[in-house]
Protein backbone atom coordinates (compact mmCIF):
# COMPACT_ATOMS: atom_id res chain seq x y z
CA UNK A 1 0.00 0.00 0.00
CA UNK A 2 1.27 3.29 -1.11
CA UNK A 3 1.10 6.69 1.55
CA UNK A 4 -0.04 9.54 -0.45
CA UNK A 5 -0.16 12.79 1.62
CA UNK A 6 -2.04 15.67 0.40
CA UNK A 7 -1.14 19.31 1.49
CA UNK A 8 -4.29 20.92 1.79
CA UNK A 9 -7.07 22.96 3.44
CA UNK A 10 -9.07 21.10 6.27
CA UNK A 11 -13.12 21.71 4.67
CA UNK A 12 -11.49 22.72 1.29
CA UNK A 13 -13.55 21.30 -1.38
CA UNK A 14 -10.36 20.09 -3.72
CA UNK A 15 -7.90 19.11 -0.86
CA UNK A 16 -10.63 17.21 0.59
CA UNK A 17 -11.66 15.66 -2.74
CA UNK A 18 -7.91 14.84 -3.51
CA UNK A 19 -7.61 13.33 -0.28
CA UNK A 20 -10.51 11.56 -1.20
CA UNK A 21 -9.08 10.36 -4.13
CA UNK A 22 -5.93 9.07 -2.74
CA UNK A 23 -7.72 7.14 0.26
CA UNK A 24 -9.91 5.56 -2.58
CA UNK A 25 -6.65 4.46 -4.94
CA UNK A 26 -4.38 3.89 -1.81
CA UNK A 27 -6.15 2.78 1.33
CA UNK A 28 -4.57 5.22 2.58
CA UNK A 29 -5.79 9.29 3.66
CA UNK A 30 -3.61 11.81 5.21
CA UNK A 31 -4.86 15.68 4.52
CA UNK A 32 -2.24 18.07 6.20
CA UNK A 33 -2.75 21.46 7.16
CA UNK A 34 0.76 23.20 7.36
CA UNK A 35 -0.46 25.20 10.21
CA UNK A 36 -0.05 22.44 12.47
CA UNK A 37 3.43 20.99 11.09
CA UNK A 38 6.30 21.13 12.47
CA UNK A 39 9.90 21.28 11.05
CA UNK A 40 12.30 20.01 13.38
CA UNK A 41 16.11 20.20 11.55
CA UNK A 42 17.81 18.28 14.57
CA UNK A 43 16.30 15.29 14.28
CA UNK A 44 15.30 15.70 10.72
CA UNK A 45 11.68 15.33 10.94
CA UNK A 46 8.22 16.97 9.27
CA UNK A 47 5.82 15.81 11.48
CA UNK A 48 2.01 15.72 11.17
CA UNK A 49 -0.52 14.54 13.60
CA UNK A 50 1.97 12.12 14.61
CA UNK A 51 3.39 11.24 11.56
CA UNK A 52 6.24 11.52 10.84
CA UNK A 53 5.92 12.47 6.37
CA UNK A 54 9.38 11.37 5.41
CA UNK A 55 7.71 7.53 6.07
CA UNK A 56 5.39 8.85 3.00
CA UNK A 57 5.95 7.37 -0.35
CA UNK A 58 4.56 11.15 -1.77
CA UNK A 59 3.18 14.35 -0.90
CA UNK A 60 0.89 16.42 -3.16
CA UNK A 61 0.86 19.94 -2.87
CA UNK A 62 -2.71 20.89 -3.59
CA UNK A 63 -3.13 24.05 -1.13
CA UNK A 64 -0.86 25.44 0.88
CA UNK A 65 -2.92 28.01 2.98
CA UNK A 66 -6.15 29.73 2.24
CA UNK A 67 -4.76 33.28 1.27
CA UNK A 68 -0.85 33.65 -0.15
CA UNK A 69 1.26 36.19 1.83
CA UNK A 70 4.96 36.11 2.43
CA UNK A 71 4.22 33.40 4.96
CA UNK A 72 3.62 30.72 2.43
CA UNK A 73 7.23 30.54 1.16
CA UNK A 74 8.06 29.96 4.85
CA UNK A 75 5.67 26.87 4.56
CA UNK A 76 6.96 25.79 1.14
CA UNK A 77 10.63 25.69 2.67
CA UNK A 78 9.30 23.20 4.93
CA UNK A 79 8.45 21.11 2.07
CA UNK A 80 11.62 21.56 0.11
CA UNK A 81 13.38 20.01 3.09
CA UNK A 82 10.96 16.94 2.34
CA UNK A 83 11.98 16.92 -1.31
CA UNK A 84 15.92 17.22 -0.50
CA UNK A 85 15.55 14.30 1.55
CA UNK A 86 14.14 12.32 -0.70
CA UNK A 87 10.33 12.51 -0.71
CA UNK A 88 8.47 12.79 -4.29
CA UNK A 89 6.39 16.53 -3.77
CA UNK A 90 3.77 17.13 -6.38
CA UNK A 91 4.37 19.64 -7.36
CA UNK A 92 8.38 20.18 -6.50
CA UNK A 93 8.25 23.24 -3.86
CA UNK A 94 11.12 24.94 -5.94
CA UNK A 95 8.39 25.31 -8.67
CA UNK A 96 5.66 26.49 -6.71
CA UNK A 97 7.85 29.27 -5.33
CA UNK A 98 8.08 30.82 -8.75
CA UNK A 99 4.27 30.95 -9.07
CA UNK A 100 2.87 32.46 -5.28
CA UNK A 101 4.82 35.42 -5.79
CA UNK A 102 2.61 37.17 -8.87
CA UNK A 103 5.58 39.46 -9.15
CA UNK A 104 8.12 36.32 -10.02
CA UNK A 105 5.69 34.49 -12.53
CA UNK A 106 5.16 37.89 -14.32
CA UNK A 107 8.97 38.56 -14.99
CA UNK A 108 9.18 34.52 -16.05
CA UNK A 109 6.32 34.31 -18.46
CA UNK A 110 7.33 38.27 -19.91
CA UNK A 111 11.14 36.99 -20.36
CA UNK A 112 9.89 33.67 -22.00
CA UNK A 113 7.82 36.06 -24.35
CA UNK A 114 4.41 35.42 -23.62
CA UNK A 115 2.08 38.08 -24.29
CA UNK A 116 0.77 39.82 -21.45
CA UNK A 117 -1.17 42.39 -20.55
CA UNK A 118 0.74 46.04 -20.33
CA UNK A 119 2.40 45.92 -16.49
CA UNK A 120 4.55 48.41 -14.45
CA UNK A 121 5.65 47.02 -11.21
CA UNK A 122 7.11 50.17 -8.38
CA UNK A 123 7.37 51.25 -4.86
CA UNK A 124 7.13 54.70 -6.41
CA UNK A 125 3.80 56.68 -6.02
CA UNK A 126 4.55 59.43 -8.99
CA UNK A 127 5.91 56.34 -11.40
CA UNK A 128 2.40 54.52 -10.49
CA UNK A 129 0.51 57.79 -11.34
CA UNK A 130 2.45 57.99 -14.42
CA UNK A 131 1.63 54.37 -16.07
CA UNK A 132 -2.18 55.11 -14.68
CA UNK A 133 -2.31 58.14 -17.37
CA UNK A 134 -0.89 56.23 -19.38
CA UNK A 135 -3.11 53.53 -19.26
CA UNK A 136 -6.50 55.62 -18.39
CA UNK A 137 -7.18 52.27 -16.09
CA UNK A 138 -5.34 50.18 -14.09
CA UNK A 139 -5.97 47.50 -12.01
CA UNK A 140 -3.47 47.50 -8.81
CA UNK A 141 -2.90 43.63 -7.60
CA UNK A 142 -1.21 42.71 -4.54
CA UNK A 143 1.43 40.30 -4.97
CA UNK A 144 0.13 37.84 -3.23
CA UNK A 145 -3.41 36.97 -3.66
CA UNK A 146 -5.93 34.78 -5.30
CA UNK A 147 -9.27 35.16 -6.96
CA UNK A 148 -8.86 38.67 -7.16
CA UNK A 149 -8.93 39.02 -3.44
CA UNK A 150 -7.72 43.20 -2.68
CA UNK A 151 -7.41 44.40 -6.34
CA UNK A 152 -8.76 48.03 -7.33
CA UNK A 153 -9.27 49.59 -10.40
CA UNK A 154 -7.99 52.75 -10.27
CA UNK A 155 -8.62 55.69 -13.45
CA UNK A 156 -6.92 58.42 -14.36
CA UNK A 157 -7.59 62.16 -13.13
CA UNK A 158 -8.47 63.98 -9.65
CA UNK A 159 -8.62 61.55 -6.63
CA UNK A 160 -5.74 58.71 -8.53
CA UNK A 161 -2.86 59.51 -6.35
CA UNK A 162 -4.88 59.18 -3.48
CA UNK A 163 -5.92 56.30 -4.13
CA UNK A 164 -2.76 54.81 -4.97
CA UNK A 165 -1.22 56.22 -1.62
CA UNK A 166 -3.97 54.31 0.07
CA UNK A 167 -3.46 50.57 -2.03
CA UNK A 168 0.09 50.96 -1.11
CA UNK A 169 -0.72 51.98 2.71
CA UNK A 170 -2.86 49.08 3.27
CA UNK A 171 0.45 46.85 2.82
CA UNK A 172 1.52 47.09 -1.01
CA UNK A 173 4.75 48.60 -1.12
CA UNK A 174 5.81 47.19 -4.33
CA UNK A 175 2.75 48.41 -6.26
CA UNK A 176 2.23 46.06 -9.38
CA UNK A 177 -0.15 47.54 -12.03
CA UNK A 178 -1.70 46.16 -15.05
CA UNK A 179 -3.45 48.31 -18.16
CA UNK A 180 -7.22 47.88 -17.37
CA UNK A 181 -8.68 45.76 -20.42
CA UNK A 182 -12.11 45.86 -22.10
CA UNK A 183 -14.37 44.19 -20.07
CA UNK A 184 -14.19 40.41 -20.72
CA UNK A 185 -16.82 37.77 -21.56
CA UNK A 186 -14.76 34.71 -20.20
CA UNK A 187 -11.59 33.79 -19.25
CA UNK A 188 -9.89 30.61 -20.01
CA UNK A 189 -8.41 27.92 -17.41
CA UNK A 190 -6.18 25.79 -19.90
CA UNK A 191 -4.98 22.87 -17.25
CA UNK A 192 -2.30 20.62 -17.39
CA UNK A 193 -1.29 16.94 -15.72
CA UNK A 194 2.29 16.38 -15.77
CA UNK A 195 2.97 18.12 -18.74
CA UNK A 196 0.10 17.14 -20.76
CA UNK A 197 -2.90 19.05 -21.76
CA UNK A 198 -5.99 17.27 -19.30
CA UNK A 199 -9.00 20.09 -20.51
CA UNK A 200 -10.00 23.87 -20.66
CA UNK A 201 -12.61 25.69 -18.52
CA UNK A 202 -14.20 29.10 -19.24
CA UNK A 203 -14.95 31.47 -16.34
CA UNK A 204 -17.96 33.41 -17.61
CA UNK A 205 -18.60 36.66 -16.09
CA UNK A 206 -21.55 37.20 -14.32
CA UNK A 207 -21.99 40.40 -15.34
CA UNK A 208 -21.72 42.33 -11.95
CA UNK A 209 -17.85 43.27 -11.96
CA UNK A 210 -15.04 43.65 -13.72
CA UNK A 211 -13.51 40.29 -13.46
CA UNK A 212 -14.79 36.95 -13.96
CA UNK A 213 -13.73 35.24 -11.02
CA UNK A 214 -16.00 33.05 -9.29
CA UNK A 215 -16.30 35.26 -6.01
CA UNK A 216 -17.39 37.70 -8.79
CA UNK A 217 -20.73 35.79 -10.00
CA UNK A 218 -18.56 33.99 -12.69
CA UNK A 219 -20.41 30.73 -13.74
CA UNK A 220 -17.63 27.67 -15.35
CA UNK A 221 -18.50 26.46 -18.86
CA UNK A 222 -16.65 24.22 -21.24
CA UNK A 223 -14.45 25.71 -24.20
CA UNK A 224 -12.66 24.29 -26.84
CA UNK A 225 -9.42 26.10 -27.40
CA UNK A 226 -7.88 27.86 -30.65
CA UNK A 227 -4.48 25.88 -31.88
CA UNK A 228 -3.25 29.66 -30.82
CA UNK A 229 -4.36 29.66 -27.37
CA UNK A 230 -3.08 25.67 -27.03
CA UNK A 231 0.49 26.58 -27.90
CA UNK A 232 0.40 30.41 -25.68
CA UNK A 233 -0.38 27.85 -23.06
CA UNK A 234 1.94 24.88 -23.60
CA UNK A 235 4.20 27.56 -23.84
CA UNK A 236 3.61 28.84 -20.70
CA UNK A 237 3.24 25.81 -18.08
CA UNK A 238 6.36 24.35 -19.95
CA UNK A 239 8.50 27.44 -18.20
CA UNK A 240 7.77 26.22 -14.56
CA UNK A 241 7.85 22.22 -14.72
CA UNK A 242 4.13 21.95 -12.30
CA UNK A 243 3.16 18.72 -11.98
CA UNK A 244 -0.60 19.72 -12.27
CA UNK A 245 -1.18 23.74 -13.42
CA UNK A 246 -3.66 26.48 -15.02
CA UNK A 247 -2.82 28.39 -17.28
CA UNK A 248 -5.08 31.65 -17.31
CA UNK A 249 -5.81 32.95 -20.74
CA UNK A 250 -8.22 35.53 -22.07
CA UNK A 251 -9.19 36.34 -25.50
CA UNK A 252 -8.42 40.06 -26.72
CA UNK A 253 -8.80 42.01 -30.68
CA UNK A 254 -5.33 41.94 -30.47
CA UNK A 255 -5.00 38.48 -30.02
CA UNK A 256 -4.76 36.03 -26.55
CA UNK A 257 -3.14 36.95 -23.38
CA UNK A 258 -1.57 35.04 -20.87
CA UNK A 259 -2.79 36.74 -16.81
CA UNK A 260 -1.17 34.05 -15.03
CA UNK A 261 0.16 30.20 -14.23
CA UNK A 262 -1.66 28.98 -11.38
CA UNK A 263 0.22 27.11 -8.55
CA UNK A 264 -2.23 24.82 -7.58
CA UNK A 265 -4.96 25.17 -10.93
CA UNK A 266 -8.52 24.58 -10.42
CA UNK A 267 -10.29 21.23 -9.94
CA UNK A 268 -13.78 22.64 -9.50
CA UNK A 269 -13.87 24.17 -13.60
CA UNK A 270 -12.82 21.04 -15.25
CA UNK A 271 -15.36 19.51 -12.65
CA UNK A 272 -18.51 21.32 -13.68
CA UNK A 273 -17.65 22.23 -16.87
CA UNK A 274 -16.05 19.27 -18.57
CA UNK A 275 -16.63 16.95 -16.12
CA UNK A 276 -13.31 15.76 -15.96
CA UNK A 277 -12.23 14.49 -12.04
CA UNK A 278 -9.34 16.17 -11.81
CA UNK A 279 -8.30 14.95 -8.20
CA UNK A 280 -8.90 11.23 -9.36
CA UNK A 281 -6.50 12.21 -12.39
CA UNK A 282 -4.03 13.51 -10.76
CA UNK A 283 -3.66 10.86 -7.84
CA UNK A 284 -3.56 8.22 -10.55
CA UNK A 285 -0.69 9.93 -11.69
CA UNK A 286 1.18 10.71 -9.04
CA UNK A 287 1.22 7.04 -8.45
CA UNK A 288 2.19 5.74 -11.63
CA UNK A 289 4.93 8.33 -10.72
CA UNK A 290 6.41 6.78 -7.83
CA UNK A 291 5.75 2.92 -8.98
Amino acid sequence: MKKIGVVGIRDGWSSEALADACGKLTGFRLLIDMDQAALDLERGTVLYDGQDLLELDALIVKKIALQYSPNVLDRLEMLRFLELKGLPVFSKPSSIIRLIDRLSCTVTLRAGGLPMPSTVITEDVDQALDAVSRFGRAVFKPLYSTKARGMEVIEAGEGARGRIETFQAAGNQVMYLQKMLPPLEKDLGVTFLGGKYLGTYARKSGGTSWNTTTNAGGKYVAFEPSPEIMALAVKAQALFDMAFTCVDIAETREGPIVFEVSAFGGFRGLLDACNIDAAEAYARHVLESIA
